[in-house]
C-alpha cells in the first residue's frame, strides 16, 4: 500500500490511558518557553544549588548560568545571530553543558556532533548544517582543522578536559592523557582559533534578550543516519525539547524537585542523554554527575561515591556493569529509577540489575525525530515484559496496516506511527525526505510492531535496515558504500547479527573482484579510515555471490535468516 494512500483523519482508540496510574496525567500542559529559561530560572532562584559534578569539579546553577551567558555574549561577538548554527563536538563535561545553553541564549541552533566522527562524516555534517562556529575538544582539533576550509566555519573554539578539573588534577591530567592516547596537539591560537577558557575569563555576563518563538524557532539540529543516503539533520524546536522533558518529568512522578542526582553516563551529543539527563536535570533542579565516557569501573565508583538516584542508560551499559566481577563490592542502593533506551532491553538484564540495586529499570522507545521518547513502561507501576510500554502523555500512537492502509486491528503487525508535541518539524533542507516521513500529521517510524488489548506496544522488527549496536544507530548503506570504494571489493552487503553485549553487531558479506585476494584486516583498516569505530564491521564473510532477486537486488533478509539459523544451531548444539 502506498503511504500516500492515508487520506482521511486517523482516529485512535487510546486503550493505554486505562493503564495509567492516577499520578500520571493523560495530558501535560506544555510550557511555551525557551529551553534556556529553566537554567535562568534555577540560577535566579537557587544560585548556590549544585548543578553538576565532574571528576571532582562542582559547579552551582549560578556558576553554570553565568558561564553560559559569557559564552553567549562571546558567540555574539564572533558574529552569531539568531538562527545561525554552532556545532558542539565535546564529550560529557561542564563545557558541553555551558556551550549548549550558551548557543541557545545567543539565539543560535545547536548542532550536536559525535566526537567519534571521522573527517568525512564531520565534513558532511558541517557543510550540510552550514555551521559557522565549532566548539571542540583539543584532541579533536586536527580533525576539525583538516576539513575547516571546505566548510562555512569562521571560528573554532577549543577546550580540554583539564580546563574544568580541580587543582591538582588539572596539572596532572595532560600527562595522563598523553600516556593514554599518545597524542599531543599543538594549537596556534589566533583571531579565528580561540581558547574556551580565555573566552570565559573575558566574556560578559550581561543578559541577552531576543525575539525567539519556542514553537517555530529551532533549538537543535540532531543528525541521524538514513538508509537512502548521508545523515539528515532533524529539526527540533524549543517546544519539542521542552515538551519531551516535561513528559519525562510526568513519568518520573516520584522524583523530588531539587533533590535528585542524575548519572550522566549517556553522551549528551546523543538526543537521549541530552533530554533525559541534561535537560531533565536542569528543568528539575537536579545535580548531574557527569562522566566524560562510559567506563564500567568508573561508573560503579561514581555511583558508590556520589549516590545518584537516577541512571538513564542503554542496555549495553547495564550489561557491562553486571559483567564487572566486583560489582557487589559497590553500594548501588541509591539508584531508584532507570529508563533504558536505544535498543531492546533483555529481561534477564532488567531483573538482575534491579535485584542488585533495588531500583526500577524499565524499557522505553523513541527516535531522534521525537526528541526522543514516545513510549515507556511504568517505572513504579505495572509493566509488560518484552513491551516498549505505552505512549507518554500528549502522545498518540497507532499501527498502520500494510494490507488495508487503515488502523490495524489489535495484535496485528504494522508500521508504528506517532503524533505529539515532541515530533520534529522535519529534516533540514530535505523537503522530500520530510514529506515521505509525514502523512496527515503522523510520523511514520519505519518500525514494525503491534498493540495488544490493553494498549501496550511491541516492536517486532525494523522496517528500515538500521542496526542498533551498543546503543548507536548504524545504517548499512553507509558502510556498504565505504566497502565498495575498496579496489578489491565487487559487492558488499551489511546486516546486524545478534550480539550478547552490544545487542547487535555489524557483519559484512563481501564478494571480491575476480583474481583478487583480500583479508579481513585489509577491509578493517580501510573502514576505520572512513567510519567511526562503532560502525566498522566486527565480522566478515567472503562469498562467491550474494542472494539476489531476478532484477539483481540483494536479498538482505535471506542473509539475516541464515544468521538466525546459525545462532539456533549453536544454541541447540
Amino acid at each position: 500500500m502506498e503511504r500516500s494512500g492515508i487520506k482521511e483523519e486517523i482516529k485512535v482508540e487510546k486503550r493505554w490511558l486505562q493503564q495509567y496510574p492516577e499520578e500520571i496525567p493523560q495530558e501535560v500542559e506544555i510550557d511555551e518557553k525557551l529551553l534556556q529559561f529553566y537554567l535562568e530560572d534555577a540560577a535566579n532562584k537557587h544560585p548556590g544549588k549544585p548543578a553538576l559534578e565532574f571528576l571532582g569539579k562542582r559547579m552551582t546553577y549560578g556558576e553554570v548560568y553565568g558561564s553560559a551567558l559569557r559564552m553567549a555574549n562571546q558567540l555574539r561577538s564572533l558574529g552569531i545571530q539568531k538562527g545561525d548554527r554552532v556545532a558542539i563536538m565535546l564529550p560529557n563535561s561542564p563545557q558541553s553543558v555551558i556551550s549548549y545553553y550558551g548557543v541557545l541564549i545567543a539565539g543560535g541552533i545547536v548542532v550536536q556532533t559525535n566526537p567519534l566522527y571521522t573527517e568525512r562524516e564531520l565534513e558532511h555534517q558541517l557543510i550540510d548544517s552550514g555551521s559557522k562556529i565549532i566548539i571542540c575538544l583539543d584532541l579533536l582539533f586536527p580533525r576539525v582543522e583538516a576539513v575547516k576550509n571546505r566548510t562555512e566555519l569562521t571560528h573554532v573554539v577549543v577546550t580540554g578536559v583539564k580546563d574544568y578539573l580541580p587543582f591538582p588534577k588539572n596539572l596532572i591530567y595532560p600527562f595522563i592523557q598523553k600516556r593514554q592516547t599518545n597524542i599531543v596537539v599543538n594549537i596556534s591560537y589566533s583571531d579565528k582559533v580561540h581558547a574556551f577558557k580565555k573566552l570565559m575569563d573575558e566574556g560578559s555576563s550581561n543578559p541577552i534578550k531576543l525575539d525567539i518563538d519556542p514553537k517555530e524557532d529551532l533549538a537543535l539540529l540532531q543528525y541521524t543516519g538514513g538508509t537512502t543516503g548521508p545523515a539528515k539533520g532533524v529539526m527540533l524546536t524549543h517546544y519539542n525539547l521542552v515538551a519531551n522533558t516535561m513528559q519525562c518529568r510526568s513519568w518520573l512522578y516520584k522524583a523530588k524537585y531539587g533533590e535528585e542526582k542524575i548519572l550522566g553516563a549517556l553522551p549528551f551529543f546523543h538526543v537521549y542523554g541530552m533530554t533525559c539527563v541534561m535537560n531533565f536535570s536542569i528543568m528539575y533542579l537536579s545535580e548531574m554527575i557527569i562522566l566524560p565516557r562510559f567506563d564500567p569501573k568508573q561508573v560503579l565508583k561514581a555511583i558508590g561515591k556520589h549516590k545518584p538516584t537516577m541512571f538513564p542508560g542503554a542496555p549495553t551499559m547495564y550489561i557491562a556493569l553486571l559483567n564487572e566481577p566486583n560489582i557487589k563490592s559497590y553500594d548501588l542502593s541509591s539508584i531508584a529509577s532507570c529508563i533504558s533506551g536505544s535498543a531492546p532491553l533483555p529481561v534477564e538484564i532488567q531483573e538482575k540489575f534491579e535485584s542488585i540495586t533495588g531500583g526500577n529499570l524499565v524499557e522505553g522507545y523513541g527516535l531522534t525525530e521525537t526528541s526522543p521518547v514516545t513510549h515507556a513502561n511504568f517505572l513504579y507501576d505495572k509493566r509488560m515484559t518484552g513491551s516498549i510500554g505505552v505512549p507518554w502523555p500528549n502522545t498518540e500512537a497507532a499501527i498502520l496496516s500494510a494490507e488495508t492502509g487503515t488502523i490495524a486491528d489489535v495484535n496485528e503487525v504494522g508500521e508504528l506511527m506517532i503524533k505529539g508535541p515532541q515530533v520534529m518539524k522535519g529534516y533540514w533542507n530535505q523537503p522530500e525526505e520530510t514529506a515521505s516521513t509525514f502523512h496527515d500529521g503522523w510520523l511514520l517510524t519505519g518500525d514494525m510492531g503491534y498493540m495488544d488489548e490493553k494498549g501496550y506496544f511491541y516492536i517486532v522488527d525494523r522496517k528500515k535496515d538500521m542496526i542498533i549496536a551498543g546503543g548507536f544507530n548504524i545504517y548499512p548503506r553507509e558502510i556498504e558504500e565505504i566497502l565498495f570504494e575498496h579496489p578489491k571489493v565487487k559487492e558488499a552487503t551489511i546486516i546486524g547479527v545478534p550480539d550478547p553485549y552490544r545487542g547487535e553487531t555489524v557483519k559484512a558479506f563481501v564478494v571480491l573482484k575476480d583474481n583478487t585476494e583480500c583479508t579481513e584486516q585489509e577491509l578493517d583498516e580501510h573502514c576505520r579510515k572512513h567510519l567511526a569505530s562503532f560502525k566498522v564491521p566486527r565480522l566478515y564473510e567472503f562469498r562467491d555471490e550474494l542472494p539476489k532477486t531476478m532484477v539483481g537486488k540483494v536479498l538482505r533478509r535471506v542473509l539475516v535468516d541464515e544468521e538466525k539459523e546459525k545462532q539456533k544451531q549453536k544454541q541447540n548444539a
